[in-house]
């Protein structure tokens, strides 16, 4: 069982001063430790899908802990590239996207790291930097082998060009020239940082350096200060940064001196990175003093509430007092009630004995046990819900104009397990949806859900029903437009999956399993393509 490091964790990602959209993508998961950084190529909708394709495929295959760290990178980035490939070749406003980027995966104290194109990878430990991955770029080779230095890369009119990404041609896991993977020691006194090339474009690695360490302890602001600080040069692209620290890297802040060790022999001047921290302890003397610093207003920690054990007694009511960044940990027992989501929380059953959700009394008829509507970052996991005759469910999750992460959750016995609607963009990711009397997942309205490794088994069989009203396993109503990969069907009444006749099948019956082998199907208002 691998062995995590405490860490701590922040990212965001920044529009620029230039551009209009934002084709970088960022995920953190410190308990998982799986970081990731995404910068689409492409320009426009093509760069931000192939980031959105990359970002959701890679980070699925990374949760599935099945084969070592280095399989699970190369899997994962191998499946990302050849659908992108393959989504590219349907829309010719998708000719030519592809994206770049950098994976690190921490366990046992090592990180994996997985790497393709311009995006990079930092190490920091012992108040030095070292840049650990190599930039698959014709300037930023000659930079990695020191024929030109760190600032003389950063303004080359050619450093945006890569001669590496992922997308633009089909690959196996184990090509040569595609993923470059590392595995290098991190130790609890250690950080990393991942960043898109609008930060390594115009910030330089001792200024970088000097960011962290003054942070540290807390991530949240280094990311804040460096963004601030690639905006203030230019901000002539996206720019994304994730900074990962050990449990005891706040104790660097305490350590004098700072060391800038790259691929590039050139480091920073310690007579200019003297003055410079004494100008930056003058500045904040003299904020002190008009009493400037103790305007800012305070930002609240993110909270754990607990649920059953000694805390409260309803889900609700700790969903009621949460706020963004926030956690509810459920423990074990049974909650007859229904759960209405808020922006930004999560809710995850505390294990090893997940909790069960039962429908919430109401006179009214079938209740839903979880609701999200017009909510954005909102998790649930490791929930049971559970319908029968006495306590019968509408739908056990409802999903309406929502950004929903629903994962390792149980459904039963629902009429509908998962209806997803309006303009939804939920992930549904290794969950069990089960024996529901009607679809097991219904989709419809404008709606982009990702549907991921997840068990759907032997819906769409009415007790009290004919045949002919057996429905499917997924049921796709147009325009809604999904992705299915990874998917076990099995024993479903109807279709395993029903799709509108626009949609490309062909894509459904590759990437998923159909036990029997059942493929998916064209909804029966007209003929097959």
């Amino acid at each position: 069982m691998p062995v995590k490091t405490k860490l701590r964790s922040a990212g965001e990602s920044h529009v620029g001063m230039v551009r209009h959209n934002n084709e970088d993508r960022w995920h953190s998961d410190p308990e998982r430790g799986i970081f990731i950084v995404v910068d689409g190529i492409g320009g426009q909708a093509a760069g931000e899908k192939a980031a959105d394709v990359a970002i959701n495929l890679v980070r699925a295959r990374l949760e599935r802990q099945t084969g070592t760290a280095e399989d699970r990178i190369r899997e994962g980035i191998t499946v990302a590239n050849n659908e992108i490939l393959r989504l590219a070749a349907t829309n010719p406003d998708w000719h030519g996207m592809a994206c770049v980027l950098t994976v690190a995966v921490i366990d046992n104290g090592s990180a994996t790291v997985g790497h393709v194109g311009d995006s990079r990878l930092y190490k920091i430990r012992r108040r030095e930097i070292r840049k650990i991955t190599h930039d698959h770029s014709p300037v930023g080779e000659r930079e990695d082998h020191g024929q030109i230095s760190e600032a003389e890369a950063m303004r080359h009119p050619r450093r945006n060009e890569v001669y590496r990404d992922v997308g633009s041609q089909e690959h196996a896991p184990d090509d040569p020239d595609f993923i470059e993977v590392l595995r290098i020691p991190f130790e609890p006194d250690s950080a990393l940082l991942l960043c898109s090339d609008g930060l390594s474009d115009q910030v330089t690695s001792g200024e970088i350096l000097r960011t962290v360490l003054a942070n540290a302890g807390h991530p949240g602001g280094a990311v804040h200060e460096l963004i601030d600080a690639a905006n203030r040069a230019g901000g002539k692209d996206n720019v994304t940064v994730l900074i990962v620290e050990g449990e005891q890297f706040a104790g660097e802040r305490e350590i004098p001196g700072a060391i800038v060790a790259t691929h590039s022999p050139f480091a920073a001047r310690p007579a200019m990175f003297v003055y410079g921290m004494l100008c930056a302890a003058l500045i904040v003397a003299g904020l002190r003093w008009f009493g400037w610093l103790d305007r800012r207003p305070e930002v609240l920690p993110p909270q754990t509430f607990r649920v059953g054990a000694g805390g409260f007694a309803h889900i609700g009511d700790a969903l009621a007092k949460a706020h963004a960044g926030d956690t509810v940990e459920v423990a074990s027992g049974e909650y007859p009630e229904q759960l209405r989501l808020r922006s930004g929380v999560t809710v995850k059953g505390r294990l090893p004995d997940v909790p069960i959700l039962r429908a919430a009394p109401n006179l009214n008829g079938p209740a839903v046990a979880i609701v999200a509507e017009a909510v954005q970052g909102a998790r649930v996991f490791g929930f049971r819900i559970r319908a029968d005759e006495k306590a019968p469910l509408a739908a056990a999750v409802s999903i309406a104009d929502s950004d929903l992460e629903l994962q390792d959750t149980e459904i039963v016995g629902a009429f509908t397990g998962v209806e997803i609607r309006g303009k939804s963009k939920a992930v549904l990711r290794a969950n069990s949806i089960q024996d529901c009397r009607d679809a097991g997942i219904r989709i419809s309205g404008d709606s982009t859900p990702w549907i991921l490794y997840n068990a759907i088994l032997r819906n769409g069989r009415p007790q009290k029903a004919p045949p002919r009203n057996a429905g499917p396993g997924v049921l796709i109503e147009e325009p809604a437009r999904p992705v299915l990969i990874g998917n076990t069907f099995a024993d479903n009444g109807g279709d395993p999956v029903t799709v509108p006749h626009e949609m490309d099948i062909e894509a459904i019956a590759k990437f998923n399993f159909f036990l029997p082998s059942k493929p998916p199907a064209h909804s029966r208002g007209g003929a097959p393509r």
